[in-house]
């Protein structure tokens, strides 16, 4: 069986996982995607609480019931860089566990943007003998079952089967 890593994301938080085949393949159904890790972007996390003084952005009023103005603090770049530098972090860990765990095929699904920037991040790092899979769209919130599952289905990894003893 080939090695699997597989990687799902926002840009929030990227969870990592492993295909492994059953312990006891005569009684368990496998092979099973076990998490292994679950990253989270903590600047992000934040929600604007402690990221901003002021907790919203765009209308101001002016003195004494003057007319309303418009203004920009820049929030949304700001942000746009909090997740560009999760997707660096994330990225560098990419590389690094492919590497250790041997990774034949690394399946990186996330929105697009996301996507974007994390192959931006991993390009030409990872070893020459493994392949870069990816899915534009964002299965992070999925449990690990149920991202097997729909992987499974899109043909991107090998479905589970029967535990042995059951055919």
């Amino acid at each position: 069986m080939l090695n699997y890593l597989v990687v799902v994301a926002d840009g929030a938080r990227a969870r990592f996982f492993k295909l492994v085949p059953a312990e006891f393949p005569e009684i368990e159904s496998s092979p099973n995607l076990v998490e292994l890790e679950d990253f989270i972007n903590t600047e992000i996390d934040e929600k604007g609480r402690e990221l901003w003084s002021d907790p919203k952005s765009g209308r101001g009023k002016a003195p004494g019931d003057g007319p309303a103005h418009g203004y920009d603090d820049h929030r949304e770049r700001h942000k746009d860089e909090i997740e560009r530098r999760f997707a660096h972090e994330t990225g560098a860990e990419i590389v690094k566990r492919a590497t250790a765990e041997k990774a034949d095929r690394v399946v990186v699904a996330a929105e697009s943007r996301m996507l974007g920037m994390l192959r931006e991040a991993i390009e030409g790092k990872l070893p020459a003998t493994t392949r870069l899979i990816e899915r534009a769209e964002d299965l992070s919130k999925l449990a690990a079952q149920e991202l097997h599952a729909h992987l499974a289905k899109e043909e991107l990894l090998p479905p589970r089967k029967p535990p042995q003893g059951a055919r």
